[in-house]
């Protein structure tokens, strides 16, 4: 018994003793879980900390620059209007597919898929594009909602759109020249849409300060029915003569305002995969021709401009002109002498030389330099050519010259200087877009007198009304037009072609104080019908007088009968 006491009483101090042991070792077993909790705690805050953190800072960063595209791929674009506030030129909001190849997860299956909605889709292109394991791709610019709405319907994953902005055109290819084209980043790359990117523009876009809101609409000269009216001319007048092309352009005569202008064959804006075709030239501004006949205009204001001639001087025209190896003949000659207005009605090219002579190489030069066709014209229209002439001037190229021939310039030019030589004689640059009267006296400039210009109305109105004038199929009853028509055999290989005709007709009205300057061309035109000829007064002539018959009410020009009457040429038998 009293070892069994012993026994459990020892049991009980070993206990005890243990009991201590234990006591003293879980109190800092305790504090270190709590210190391994609170350091859990505090890795896993850090982690989500920086999680956070990170996604902060990329919400405040523009995206990758392979892994998206940029957010504003196309920045807005002013609307552009004629001068009655019609739209030639809006943005429209359409949508591009991208592809991220990083999550495309069968590319087969993907070619397969879109080309049922795409099926132009370059196969072995797009299957190396989503094979290169880039983070981002455009597969296809400016879809419609239709095909944007049955690619989503595909549920294709790695595949997206961006809504971007493209240019439309609803007057499609009648203001095609004027007013250009854009890129598919809505950049402008021609005509007026190229002029306002140039004018500062493209610097505001590149800023994203393009904003749509803020755009104000970007006003024309163009009045878009008399633009309708002129191409349809154009295009008959095309296909009727069976023409290579055929064009015109309509100037306001007090300001120097471009109207309408057309050339055809042109192309549609808003589809323009043939724009840069060899025959889709702007033959209007960016086209050299010489100018035929219509050039006597510019040789007779300059006889007249001198003070050696007026409209009774005579000029001889009995004998053909013979200069090195080059013979100076009529093309239906007189053989006799004849007076100022004969020599223009009648188109003489002997005449035209021996105004010329009368000037001098040097004056005639000067001349021409005045009136702005040797020089590259200055306009808004970006796409203008630059007249070409003789390096040197000798006689033969001033004879030539005189009647049309040996110099090339453009017929928007032509008829830019006509309006100096029947507006009173100021001779203004012209312009597309609006312009007062008073702008307009500002930037112009006095290169013929009054006295000259207002002789230049009676000839050309004499060339409408007069027996044997070359205008006659340019009259319109009640507007009192007046003209002149050219003819230009065309240089091939080196040699003036006869069968193949460059021709215009230059004209005003009405003409006792020309509100509206119109030219007309047609290049190779052929004869309507076997056995009719193929002369400017034939074809380039009735462009004018549909053109001005159709429009003129819209100009405001109302119709005068009470006016009417004919001229007659005096003769110098």
């Amino acid at each position: 018994m009293i070892g069994w006491l012993r026994k459990r009483i020892s049991r009980e101090k070993q206990s005890a003793a243990s009991g201590m042991v234990f006591e003293a070792t879980s109190a800092p077993t305790s504090r270190r879980s709590r210190n391994r909790a609170l350091m859990t705690m505090g890795v896993f805050f850090a982690i989500y900390a920086t999680i956070g953190g990170r996604l902060i800072y990329f919400g405040f960063q523009g995206p990758n620059t392979d892994g998206g595209p940029a957010p504003h791929i196309t920045a807005s674009r002013p609307d552009i209007v004629d001068r009655n506030g019609a739209v030639l030129a809006t943005d429209i909001k359409t949508f591009s597919l991208f592809a991220e190849p990083r999550r495309i997860i069968d590319a087969d299956e993907t070619i397969e898929k879109l080309s049922t909605v795409l099926p132009d889709l370059p196969m072995e292109e797009t299957y190396r594009k989503l094979k290169s394991g880039k983070g981002f791709i455009w597969l296809r610019r400016q879809l419609s909602p239709r095909q944007q709405n049955d690619i989503m319907q595909l549920g294709l994953p790695g595949i997206g759109f961006r809504t971007e902005n493209r240019r439309f055109y609803p007057a499609g290819p009648a203001t095609s020249y004027i007013v250009g084209l854009t890129n598919r980043d809505n950049k402008g790359i021609s005509g007026l849409e190229k002029y306002i990117d140039d004018q500062g523009f493209a610097d505001l876009q590149a800023s994203g300060l393009a904003d749509p809101q803020s755009l104000k609409p970007f006003k024309l000269s163009i009045d878009l029915r008399v633009q309708h009216i002129v191409r349809d001319e154009a295009i008959q007048a095309m296909q009727r003569f069976h023409a290579i092309a055929a064009g015109a352009v309509v100037l306001n005569a007090k300001t120097g305002e471009v109207i309408a202008m057309a050339s055809v064959p042109d192309f549609d804006p808003n589809n323009p995969v043939d724009a840069q075709d060899k025959d889709k030239l702007n033959r209007m501004s960016a086209g050299l021709y010489e100018m035929g006949s219509t050039i006597k205009s510019f040789t007779t204001a300059m006889a007249l401009d001198s003070g050696k001639v007026n409209l009774n001087s005579t000029f001889d025209a009995r004998k053909p002109i013979t200069i090195g190896r080059r013979t100076i003949r009529d093309f239906h000659g007189k053989n006799r002498i004849l007076t100022v207005p004969e020599v223009f009605i009648y188109s003489s090219n002997i005449g035209s030389a021996r105004e010329a002579d009368v000037v001098g190489i040097e004056g005639h030069r000067e001349f021409l330099k005045r009136l702005g066709l040797l020089d590259r014209m200055q306009t808004e229209l970006p796409e203008v050519a630059t007249p070409t002439e003789p390096k040197v001037w000798k006689k033969v190229h001033s004879i030539t010259i005189a009647f049309g021939h040996g110099m090339s310039t453009t017929p928007l030019q032509t008829a830019v200087g006509a309006v100096a030589l029947l507006n009173g004689g100021r001779l203004m640059p012209p312009t597309f877009l609006p312009r007062t009267l008073d702008e307009a006296m500002a930037v112009s400039n006095q290169v013929i007198s009054e006295k000259t210009s207002e002789d230049m109305r009676y000839l050309y109105r004499l060339n409408s009304t007069a027996p044997g004038g070359s205008g006659k199929r340019a009259a319109v009853p009640g507007y009192r037009v007046g003209g002149k028509t050219g003819t230009a055999e065309k240089v091939v290989n080196g040699r003036y072609a006869s069968n193949k005709r460059f021709n215009a007709f230059l004209a005003a009205f009405p003409m006792d104080d020309p509100q509206y300057v119109v030219l007309s061309i047609i290049d190779e035109p052929q004869p309507e019908k076997p056995g009719m000829g193929a002369t400017a007064g034939l074809n380039a002539a009735p462009i004018v007088a549909n053109i001005i018959r159709r429009s003129a009410s819209m100009l405001g020009v109302e119709p005068d009968f009470g006016q009417e009457k004919a001229f007659t040429v005096v003769s110098s038998e």
